[in-house]
């Protein structure tokens, strides 16, 4: 069964509030405030930012929104000022003078291969590799795992800036043909196209307003989800995505000729994404809405012609989780969270779904079960325990083979592959350990070394260790930390701590090598795996969503409070970062405890809680934040959405980083943030926003200009801090 997942924001979910809309203003002339740099010789001097007469009503409480013309992106207006704010961001990062230094070492560090999971499809092998600074890995084919590789597929040459990625890669059972999905700019919007693998040629076959799918193979075409196409002038960022809607396309043929399989006119929020099983009886389809957490799923066996047309519900509740792992025979293996807050695989026959009726094939355990393969007869469960990976072979009825061992703590990820599958390969990475490409034995339980990365740095140098810190309601809360052996714990190291905290996403060990960077010049990273992810099961993630998310800031709070405490930093040496959901995050802690670091980065984050709804697929984000349409929703919202908190203080050195072509968290939201903190910094502390241009939420990135921000991030970092990179 091909796997899919629903993006949520890295990661990784109504109706509008009364309002007036002002007209347009016609220039941005207002206040302006100038400060200081860390050094004297760099003035700032922000760009005039016009403030409206806007206030929304929200059951009673009037809200003023002075910068809701900044949500309007294609407005001459908006782009001049983004131009202003990338001139003063730029002028400033160009006068610290390690900058260069900084993007030079990153890009040697950069400069190594790096290997994608293989897949195998007949006797060929299929892989990405970048061979270092290649803006876009390449797609590489290959006569099992000792032939000579060969270039399937060059991304780098779809765009002529390196910009537009590979986006998601779906072979036909009989090993035919390719469906692929490309994506410019970062946009979550694609285009699927297809290539006979025989002639390595591309087809004719080109699908447009893709969003939410993959190419689910039948016979001579494939299931894929996509949306009607905008309507003439309508900006893509700015609407809502409504009536997603499933096609089935015949190869060959025009896109306007797809067969309609399923929509639901009366619902204009969810998404509606289909998968078939390997064997190609079942259609399964997975529907989700803007309200409950989790999804329906609904089958068709394409074998029998009585259901053509029609799907058999399997699940009908929204409120759990729940994806077919694949087929035994008439049966389903479903992985659900329903009875099982951290998981469980159950056999479900379609003709009698009723729960009464289900069979427990791996029961729920203390360790949250991540995912399972269906791959050579047995089923492969990743487990986490305390945000690491454990890996577990299973027979199809849940009978124990063995575990498999793996080189150290860390994370693991792969293990897909056909029903008659021998061999299986996989990744594994941790915070010093580089990504390498494991080949593992089905029967023998054995793995080997199919690709390893040679990178210039020396992980024998580093240190990572895993503390239990306590929150503010005095929750247990794991956190990773790493650095140099021989550390002093003297408050003087400078430190990053990164977290994410919501919408059931587990933050486990991943090699960075951006932040060797950090690292190798005595910098120590921490990441806290906070309340609302999914470390821990269901009950974790919902005791930081919704009516709870406050939880998450606290733990927040609590991990920069140990560090200091236990000597790892001081206030002036730490940095706190976060992006998407982690954006919300560091956003909010700024405006609650504005003295609680030196320098903060919030990326491409929903910062107007108010509102987010209203944007391309934050319809989606409703049930784990509640919306502004709901009283207590909004009275939770309002208590800490970070465009509506910030008030006159001393902030940190703030570099807010977006992107013009982020159509998942849209600038906006980074627009309306940077110009309301700018005007509320009492403090001499820069509080810039830094926006790429072709560029979006983050997948897909091109490696120049990934460079570009680290070297950016790191030197801000740096020079507000007072520490000298390199020993000088």
């Amino acid at each position: 069964m091909r796997k899919f997942t629903v993006p949520v924001l890295a990661l990784a979910s109504l109706a509008a509030c009364r309002s007036s809309q002002p007209s347009m203003p016609a220039a941005t002339t207002a206040e302006s405030k100038s400060m200081s740099a860390p050094t004297a010789k760099f003035v700032l001097n922000y760009p005039q930012t016009q403030k409206i007469d806007q206030k929304d009503d929200y059951f009673g409480t009037s809200v003023a929104d002075p910068y809701r013309w900044l949500e309007n992106l294609d407005s001459p207006e908006t782009k001049s000022w983004v131009t202003a704010e990338n001139k003063v961001t730029f002028g400033y990062l160009d006068q610290i003078p390690f900058r260069d230094k900084i993007r030079e070492r990153l890009t040697t560090l950069w400069n190594y291969e790096k290997f994608g999971i293989p897949q195998q499809e007949g006797d060929m092998l299929y892989f990405s590799k970048n061979d270092g600074l290649q803006n876009q890995s390449v797609l590489y084919a290959q006569t099992g795992a000792d032939g000579t590789a060969e270039v399937l597929l060059d991304p780098n040459k779809f765009s002529a800036d390196g910009t537009t990625a590979l986006a998601g890669t779906y072979f036909s059972h009989d090993h035919r043909y390719l469906a692929y999905a490309t994506s410019g700019g970062g946009s979550d919007w694609q285009k699927m196209k297809v290539m006979d693998l025989k002639t390595r040629q591309p087809l004719d076959d080109n699908l447009e307003w893709v969003k939410v799918s993959g190419a689910s193979w039948y016979k001579n075409g494939f299931f894929y989800s996509r949306y009607d196409a905008p309507k003439a002038g309508e900006n893509s960022l700015a609407g809502k995505n409504e009536f997603h809607k499933v096609y089935y396309h015949m190869l060959g043929k025009p896109q306007s000729t797809d067969r309609l399989v399923y929509e639901d006119p009366k619902s204009p929020l969810g998404f509606r994404y289909v998968g078939t099983t390997d064997d190609e009886r079942f259609l399964t389809l997975y529907l989700t809405d803007s309200k409950a957490d989790g999804n329906r799923v609904s089958v068709r066996d394409l074998t029998d012609r009585k259901q053509e047309g029609t799907f058999m519900p399997l699940i009908t509740s929204y409120e759990f989780n729940n994806s077919v792992v694949g087929n035994v025979g008439d049966q389903l293996l479903v992985l659900t969270n329903n009875g099982a807050p951290n998981y469980r695989v159950v056999l479900i026959d379609p003709k009698k779904p009723q729960e009464k009726n289900w069979k427990t094939v791996l029961p729920e355990t203390q360790q949250k079960l991540e995912g399972v393969d269906h791959v050579g007869g047995h089923l492969v469960a990743s487990y986490l325990k305390d945000a690491s990976s454990l890996i577990k072979v299973y027979t199809e009825k849940g009978e124990f083979k063995h575990d498999v061992a793996l080189p150290a703590i860390g994370t693991a990820s792969g293990f897909g592959g056909k029903p008659d599958a021998k061999e299986v390969y996989y990744a594994f990475t941790s915070f010093t350990y580089p990504t390498t490409i494991y080949k593992y034995d089905l029967a023998t339980n054995t793995s080997t070394v199919f690709r390893a990365p040679k990178v210039d740095v020396n992980p024998d140098d580093y240190v990572t260790t895993q503390v239990f810190y306590q929150s503010k309601d005095g929750t247990k809360v794991p956190m990773f930390i790493t650095h140099k052996k021989g550390l002093k714990l003297d408050g003087q190291n400078p430190t990053y701590l990164y977290a994410y905290g919501g919408f059931n996403i587990s933050l486990t060990p991943g090699f960075s090598v951006a932040r060797m960077l950090w690292l190798e010049n005595g910098g120590i990273i921490a990441i806290p795996n906070l309340r609302g992810g999914g470390e821990y099961g269901e009950a974790w993630h919902q005791a930081g969503m919704t009516p709870n998310k406050q939880n998450v800031f606290d733990d927040f709070i609590a991990a920069a409070e140990y560090l200091k405490v236990q000597g790892y930093t001081s206030t002036g040496k730490l940095a706190m970062a976060g992006g998407s959901n982690g954006g919300l995050l560091v956003g909010a802690t700024m405006t609650q405890r504005p003295d609680l670091c030196k320098v903060a980065f919030p990326a491409v984050g929903v910062m107007d809680m108010l509102r987010y709804q209203k944007f391309t697929i934050g319809w989606n984000w409703a049930p784990e934040y509640g919306t502004s349409d709901n009283y207590e929703q909004f009275q939770n919202l309002y208590r800490f959405s970070p465009l509506h908190n910030l008030k006159p203080a001393t902030y940190p050195a703030t570099m807010i980083t977006t992107a013009d072509h982020d159509d998942r968290v849209v600038p906006a939201h980074s627009f309306k943030y940077a110009a309301a903190l700018q005007a509320a910094n009492e403090g001499p502390n820069p509080q810039l926003i830094r926006v790429d241009v072709n560029a979006g939420h983050g997948a897909g990135k091109s490696t120049k200009l990934q460079i570009q921000e680290w070297a950016d991030i790191w030197s801000f970092a740096f020079y507000n801090m007072g520490v000298k990179p390199f020993g000088k």
